[in-house]
């Protein structure tokens, strides 16, 4: 054998005992300094947490305010209606709880920089109420944001603008249910007043919502005004009463409805102060968990009590 052949494995042995001592030491750094990876792993986490709030910060919607001095109210209204289109509009007055017949009352609207016919994106109420998630409909009334939610099992599907009850004539606080309905209702107040999409929550005290004006704040005899699209969603969402035969005594109560909190009368509008503050017009989860929570045993006892109804006026198969 070649002298140059023979001194191969050792050199061979070499580099496997220099490779063999990289690798110990490396693991030794390892070993040293074991927060190393964790580290890192904090590091990353706190990078994708501050670009998740980024991105929250960036699709969060903002507002302007637009002024209507009184000396050009009609010019700032007509800039108003050529600026934005119809649909635009919609979701501007909803925003400030007004129709269009009643716009003319704005002195100031809140203006938001993104368009969601839905409304979803400016939701005042919380998308998840893990306290609901048991219970298959419900309908809630805020009277400090003027603004209705519905809900199916904790998850909000839809909200929109209201008036409630004016100071002399407020609407009752509290859990009621949903009893009977009909297309075009006429007040018993004023014969003149036509109520489309009414459905009737209190029976003997004639409260139910119903599409009629939204003046942007609280202006009803005691009912739930809503807008005409709205008010026909929630007349065929709800669950009416199921009655006894002849319709003497009720077997089964309709969709749950809670009415709460208290308006600042003569006070600065919530939803007027989006401008400078974006939540100024939300509902917390802790404080609407706080108004359900001491009426959740009786809305479960009264949707098991439906279902039983149900299930026994169904034919067996």
């Amino acid at each position: 054998m070649h002298p140059a052949n023979k001194k191969l494995p050792f050199l061979n042995l070499i580099f496997v005992f220099l490779l063999l001592s990289l690798i110990i030491q490396c693991e030794k750094k390892t070993t040293l300094n074991p927060d190393i990876s964790s580290k890192r792993d904090s590091i990353e986490t706190i990078k994708k947490d501050s670009l998740r709030k980024d991105s929250i910060e960036k699709n969060r919607t903002t507002y302007r305010t637009l002024i209507f001095p009184k000396k050009k109210k009609d010019s700032v209204m007509s800039a108003f209606s050529k600026e934005f289109s119809k649909e635009e509009q919609n979701i501007i007055l909803s925003l400030n709880r007004l129709d269009t017949k009643n716009k003319w009352r704005a002195d100031t609207l809140s203006i938001p920089d993104k368009f969601d016919k839905s409304l979803m994106i400016y939701s005042p109420f919380p998308k998840k109420l893990g306290e609901l998630k048991e219970v298959k409909k419900i309908a809630l009334f805020s009277y400090p944001i003027q603004a209705y939610a519905l809900y199916e099992k904790g998850t909000l599907i839809k909200w929109g603008p209201t008036s409630l009850g004016k100071k002399n004539a407020q609407t009752k606080r509290g859990l009621m249910f949903a009893n009977w309905k009909k297309e075009l209702a006429i007040s018993t107040v004023d014969s003149d007043w036509k109520l489309p999409y009414n459905f009737n929550i209190h029976n003997t005290l004639g409260i139910g919502w119903h599409e009629y004006d939204l003046p942007g704040y609280p202006a009803s005899h005691s009912c739930l005004r809503l807008l005409r699209e709205d008010a026909k969603y929630l007349y065929n969402w709800a669950d009416q009463w199921i009655l006894n035969k002849g319709g003497a005594t009720v077997k089964a109560n309709g969709t749950p409805v809670i009415v709460f909190g208290d308006y600042n009368w003569g006070k600065k509008k919530p939803w007027k102060s989006l401008e400078n503050d974006p939540n100024s017009n939300e509902i917390s989860v802790d404080e609407i968990g706080k108004i359900i929570e001491p009426h959740l045993s009786k809305i479960l006892e009264e949707q098991t009590k439906r279902e039983k109804v149900i299930a026994a006026q169904e034919p067996d198969l």
